[in-house]
């Protein structure tokens, strides 16, 4: 097994690895942005950027800022021992699919409720996602949905042999 270090936090940067576990949620005020099939899809200035120990934040969007037609239903669940059970949406634009490319807990854990009303959006299945004007980086792997920006240190969770993930 290799050993790995955290990545020492630069001026202005913020460690993962200084994020709680259990998750914690605040609002973000940060402007978040997806693109698909050259659409706008969701731009908000009010979502919820939710940190957890050793990933990458996840933004959730209030569905009010994200075109309702790009998104349908999806057969895929899962569950989040925090927040709770999950339901995805496949987004649309055009003939354009990106199947389970964004999710949302309907009925979130306490104390996630905020989360009632939000999307997230993985990053690797849209053209462009961005966080105030910068585009992003997905987080490694296909099962979580952190984006990764200059402000943050790793490692992340989810990279090839990355402490054991």
């Amino acid at each position: 097994m290799q050993n790995h270090t955290r990545d020492v936090p630069s001026l202005g940067q913020e460690s993962v690895w200084d994020y709680p576990r259990p998750p914690k949620i605040e609002l973000s005020g940060k402007r978040i942005l997806v693109i698909f099939g050259g659409r706008v899809v969701a731009d908000s200035t009010r979502a919820f950027k939710c940190m957890e120990r050793s990933h990458p934040p996840t933004y959730y969007i209030p569905a009010e800022d994200i075109g309702p037609e790009y998104l349908t239903d999806s057969d895929r669940v899962s569950v989040c021992e925090y927040k709770g059970g999950a339901r995805y949406f496949d987004v649309h634009v055009g003939d354009m699919v990106a199947q389970d490319a964004a999710w949302h807990y309907p009925t979130p854990k306490a104390p996630y409720g905020a989360l009632a009303g939000h999307v997230a959006f993985y990053a690797q299945k849209m053209d462009e996602c961005s966080v105030d004007g910068e585009m992003v980086q997905p987080q490694p792997g296909t099962f979580y949905g952190g984006w990764i920006t200059s402000d943050i240190a790793g490692p992340f969770k989810g990279a090839s042999g990355t402490l054991g993930w």
